[in-house]
Order: structure tokens, then C-alpha cells, then sequence
């Protein structure tokens, strides 16, 4: 380890800290600034890697994390691309493909992401927010993630992908017991709930070869107009995998999103209302969401070669993580870096999308999902409180997955408060 600006306590151990082991944002944040000082480049030795194997280097400092994310020469995807990895070393396209292998992948997918699509996508966004919001409405209360969150990326996966009722039906279903299993390593429930995606990706590709549609508006068949280095027609067994990767990929970071905004307005009124008064405000206020709530922590690179960060060697072969949710807190990229300051001068730095190569592909649609549902929410309520425990997400993700809340409902006999008497929880509150 490089030679430390700050001393390391006596028998602190990296595989012990809070950021390993805790779940609980807040110690996790805490740890990284200590790290950034005292460790910036830290060898970890618990968690599962690919092939079997333990162990990966953390980075916690931005310009560390900025200069390996970006660099898809030398630290590579296809080898590990999250901490903890499914052992069985599945390598589905674009995030586990590099190089000119990726390209089509990733070429076919951002076809379908113009703005144009997702002008033409926002109404039916709209919608979903909507419906799927005033379930929790009508009874006063629910857990913005699980009962909201889920359901509204389901439907989001639905348009994007052009997906059967039924299909959207079953990843609604099935991604949240299947992202649990993966975050405890019970890696037979997660290959049970992933064949149940792969029929999906399956029957979506068959149907595409007998029915292909414009391949602006569905992901599928733009695949299948790309071609590999040769002019080949790219392998099914790849086409399938890049479509089950796009089934689960916009399931499980827009929720965790969902519910740190949500509390933190719930806990900011003046924002909340700030943000109801001014709707032309969301753009601004999402970006600056996004750095603040980053919901990975788990993003991995392996270098082909050796190569030092704060004088640190890394030997070729061992995985380093991508601490994007480190480095958008880190204060000598982002001044009081714990704070949400709407029109930072620099909020185009961020890495709440990732950077390089493998930067999310997903980002205009995340970024319309996130307005949609604000626009929704702060129009239809007044005010809105946590009520009762949230629930934190393992690794490799970073947030929450529970955040039950209690919403006044705006409009009409509605206008109401719903609230119960007594005092407003203050669960889950902490720095903001």
C-alpha cells in the first residue's frame, strides 16, 4: 500500500472496514473519505471474483477511478466487470465484451436511444409514473422502491424493449428476488431466476428474426443489423445475452435512485418545494442527484499489464473496482462533496454514469425516467415523509432498496393530509 498522508489505526483491517462489510451509505461514505487520506489505493481479500478467485483492489480517490474507467485499453472488462461475480464466468455483451467485440453491441443499443426515441417514449413514461404512482396514493403510503420503484422499470423496460405484458409481467416479478440472491451469493436461485430472463431474450430474438421492426425503436432488431470484425452476422448465442443484459440493466439502479431522491426531499422541504414550484429545475437537480446518489460501487476493471495509481503497483490479472459512488463524493473534485448543490460549475464530471467505453449506455432514458416520475410525484403530492425502516443494498450496488413512505395527495377532496397523527419518523435520516 502507498505511503499513508494520514496513519492507519493499529489493527484496522480494510476487510473489516464499513466499506466492505457495511451496507449503511453513510459509514460506507465515511470510510472512502478516510481511505482517499489515509489509503486511496486498498487491497481487498473477501468477496468473490471471476474464476472463483478472491480478492480486488478498491480505488476511492476520482481521478484514479476517472483514469481506469477511461483507459478500456488496459483495464479490461471482459474479464471482471462487478465485485462480487457470478462464478460461473458468464461473459454476456457489451459490458463483458471489449474492443471491437463490444462495438456492435454497443453501437446497436445506442440506435435506440436517440433523442428522438425517447421524445417519442416520455408520454408513455408519463403514463407508468402515473398509474404506478397512484397505487400508493390511494392508500397514503408505500415503499417508494419496491412497490413504485420495480414496477415503474419494469414498464420502462417494456416500452424501451417493445416487451410482451406478460414478459414485463415476469421481470417485475422476478428481478428483486434475483438481485437478493445476488447480493448474498446463493448463486443457484440466481441462475434459476436468470434462465427465466434468458426465455424472455430468447423469445424477444425469434420473434425479431421473423418480425424485425425499425431498429431505431427496438434494441433487438438493431442487433441484428450489426455484423462482427469480419462481416459476419454477430452469434445468437451473444444476440440473446446482450438482450437478457438489457432486461435487467435498467431494473436495478433507477430504483435505488428513486428512493435516495425521494427521502431526500422528504427530508429537504425547502427543496421539495422548490422543485414543485419550478419544474424547469429537474434537469439541473437530477444531475446533481446522480453525483450525489451514485447507486454502484461494484463496477470492475482488470488491467492487462501492471499499472500504479498514488504509487501503488497493481499486479496484471487482479480486479480493481470502480468506486464511482466513492469518487462523485470525493472534495477535491467536488467541494463539499456531501451536499447537494443544484448548478455545480463541474456537474459534468461526475461518474454517476460511469466514463469510457463502457459508460451506460442507458443514460438518456435513465436520466427522462428520473423527470417523468419527479414531475409525477412532486404534481401530485404536497408533501411526503419516510414512515418507518429502509432497507440498504449490498454490493455492488449502493443505496436503498426499501424506503417505505407516507405522501398528502394534492387535488381535490385528496388535498388532505393522509398522514396519521403522531410524529413524523425520522427513520432513515442521516447527512443529506
Amino acid at each position: 500500500m502507498a505511503t499513508a498522508a494520514v496513519q492507519l489505526p493499529e489493527g484496522w483491517n480494510i476487510n473489516e472496514s464499513e466499506a466492505v462489510m457495511s451496507n449503511d451509505p453513510d459509514k460506507i461514505y465515511k470510510e472512502w473519505n478516510f481511505l482517499r487520506s489515509a489509503c486511496p489505493v486498498a487491497k481487498v481479500d473477501v468477496h468473490l471474483t471471476e474464476g472463483g478467485g478472491h480478492g480486488y483492489w478498491m480505488l476511492t480517490k476520482y481521478e484514479d477511478i476517472k483514469t481506469a474507467a477511461s483507459d478500456s485499453t488496459t483495464c479490461i472488462s471482459s474479464k471482471c466487470a462487478i465485485v462480487p461475480s457470478d462464478p460461473r464466468g458468464i461473459r454476456r455483451p457489451p459490458l463483458k465484451f471489449d474492443g471491437k467485440q463490444h462495438t456492435p453491441y454497443r453501437t446497436a443499443l445506442d440506435r435506440t436511444l436517440k433523442a428522438s426515441r425517447m421524445k417519442r417514449l416520455e408520454p408513455l413514461l408519463e403514463q407508468h409514473a402515473e398509474i404506478q404512482l397512484q397505487k400508493l396514493l390511494d392508500k397514503g403510503h408505500g415503499d417508494i422502491c419496491g412497490d413504485f420503484g420495480g414496477k415503474y422499470c419494469a414498464n420502462i423496460e417494456k416500452e424501451w424493449l417493445n416487451l410482451s405484458d406478460a414478459s414485463a409481467t415476469h421481470l417485475e416479478e422476478n428481478v428483486y428476488p434475483f438481485v437478493q440472491s445476488w447480493r448474498t451469493g446463493d448463486w443457484e436461485a440466481v441462475k434459476k431466476a436468470s434462465d427465466g430472463f434468458y426465455v424472455i431474450a430468447k423469445d424477444v430474438m425469434a420473434d425479431r428474426r421473423h418480425t424485425p421492426r425499425n431498429p431505431e425503436e427496438d434494441p433487438a432488431s438493431s442487433l441484428l443489423l450489426e455484423t462482427d470484425t469480419e462481416g459476419n452476422p454477430l452469434d445468437e448465442y451473444n444476440l440473446i445475452g446482450a438482450v437478457r443484459q438489457a432486461l435487467i440493466v435498467a431494473m436495478i439502479a433507477p430504483s435505488l435512485i428513486i428512493g435516495a431522491i425521494t427521502r431526500h426531499l422528504s427530508i429537504h422541504k425547502h427543496l421539495q418545494r422548490k422543485l414543485r414550484n419550478d419544474p424547469s429545475l429537474l434537469p439541473s437537480a437530477i444531475e446533481e442527484f446522480i453525483r450525489l446518489y451514485t447507486p454502484y460501487r461494484g463496477f470492475a476493471r482488470t488491467p492487462i499489464c501492471p499499472v500504479s495509481f498514488q504509487g501503488v503497483s497493481i499486479p496484471a490479472d487482479e480486479p480493481l473496482t470502480l468506486t464511482y459512488a466513492a469518487a462523485n463524493r470525493d472534495p477535491s473534485q467536488f467541494p463539499d462533496p456531501d451536499e447537494f448543490i443544484m448548478d455545480r460549475e463541474n456537474i459534468a464530471t461526475h461518474l454517476g454514469f460511469g466514463r469510457g467505453k463502457h459508460r451506460c449506455a442507458g443514460m438518456p432514458l435513465a436520466r427522462l425516467a428520473l423527470k417523468k416520475y419527479l414531475e409525477v410525484l412532486l404534481r401530485r403530492t404536497t408533501d411526503f415523509d419516510v414512515e418507518g425502516e429502509c432497507e440498504f443494498a449490498r454490493l455492488p450496488e449502493i443505496g436503498l432498496i426499501a424506503c417505505p413512505m407516507r405522501f398528502q395527495v394534492a387535488g381535490g377532496d385528496r388535498a388532505q393530509t393522509i398522514m396519521e397523527d403522531g410524529e413524523r419518523s425520522d427513520a432513515c435520516r442521516g447527512s443529506s
